[in-house]
């Protein structure tokens, strides 16, 4: 089956997501505006209108009612999912970096970057206090001074918030007192993305080593290893197979440079238990920076610095296919 091409966005794609029933597939880029699409027909709902930089991160609650867009213009803000009326404005001192909303979706979490003087920041609001919102006074700040987050997702139950930074390193920080409570340095280079399995119950990091690697979330420890030759944008767990997809590509600025077939722009599927390549998509002109599984497992989408989103559908052969140890 031809995968399903979305044309929403004149720049780069920063950042695709679906929500919990799959229905939906949100996509932010380099171009201000956030998208929603179905994910079933790539229809375009609608546009999240209000943001003036580039959108880096965006994510959506449990039960799809609120949408959460964080920007290089500043800002952090919350959106009606299905009317797209802007219902708050967080404004920050930086760009926002990454974004999320805890499970019960009372809680959201955002990282500022660390430039023009001011720190890397990780902010915490509660939702339920309107008071926060209109203050603009998170209920619990934490500032990372050393290296900025490049990345970060709610752990389980919504206790803690696991960051990767810049340097390589994850940690967990709380989410009632802000202190860390767990860290681990397994990786040499920026983690440029960090994915939660279905469950909750590990987690698996993308890094600029050229490796992505399984972690478990409460414990952190390191599970399992996957190797490419080149950097690693995003990563992704299957919630049906123990199968995990990586996109990547050497960095944007550096295409140009070198010969074409280095770039190899493809979405490499790996055997999560054998660690072993046993396939890849081609399709992308460019640089992978995000991939997704569909909640139900039968479909995953990638959005590229070429600024497209492509949804692939799975064959029949994919799901009897087993890896001969």
């Amino acid at each position: 089956m031809k995968p399903i091409l979305l044309q929403g966005h004149e720049r780069s794609i920063t950042q695709i997501k679906y929500n919990r029933e799959g229905d939906l597939l949100f996509s932010v880029a380099k171009d201000t505006v956030a998208n929603v699409w179905y994910s079933v027909n790539g229809e375009r709902l609608g546009t999240y209108n209000g943001h003036t930089g580039a959108v880096w991160c965006v994510d959506c609650d449990w039960d799809t009612k609120n949408v959460l867009t964080g920007s290089a213009d500043n800002s952090c803000r919350l959106w009606d999912c299905e009317t797209g009326k802007q219902l708050a404005l967080l404004q920050t001192n930086s760009a926002v970096r990454t974004c999320g909303f805890d499970y019960s979706g009372n809680i959201i979490m955002f990282s500022t970057d660390k430039q023009m003087g001011y720190q890397c920041y990780l902010n915490f609001f509660d939702l339920r206090d309107p008071q926060q919102i209109e203050d603009n006074q998170p209920y619990l700040s934490i500032p990372c001074s050393d290296h900025k987050i490049t990345s970060a997702v709610w752990g389980p139950l919504g206790e803690f918030v696991i960051a990767g930074h810049e340097n390589g390193e994850l940690n967990q920080f709380s989410a009632k007192s802000g202190d860390i409570l767990k860290s681990a340095k397994e990786h040499t280079k920026q983690i440029n993305d960090i994915q939660t399995s279905v469950d909750l119950t590990m987690f698996i990091s993308a890094s600029k080593d050229n490796s992505a690697k399984l972690f478990d979330c409460t414990s952190l420890d390191h599970i399992k290893t996957f190797k490419t030759e080149r950097p690693v944008n995003s990563a992704a767990i299957s919630p049906i197979m123990d199968h995990v997809v990586m996109g990547g590509g050497q960095e944007a600025m550096e295409v140009t440079t070198t010969s074409t077939r280095i770039g190899k722009f493809e979405a490499r599927f790996f055997h999560a238990a054998y660690e072993e390549e046993f396939g890849r998509v081609k399709g992308h002109f460019g640089p992978i920076n995000c991939v997704a599984f569909h909640p139900d497992g039968k479909s995953y989408s990638s959005g590229g610095e070429d600024g497209y989103t492509r949804i692939h559908y799975f064959d029949s052969q994919y799901f009897d296919f087993e890896l001969e140890a």
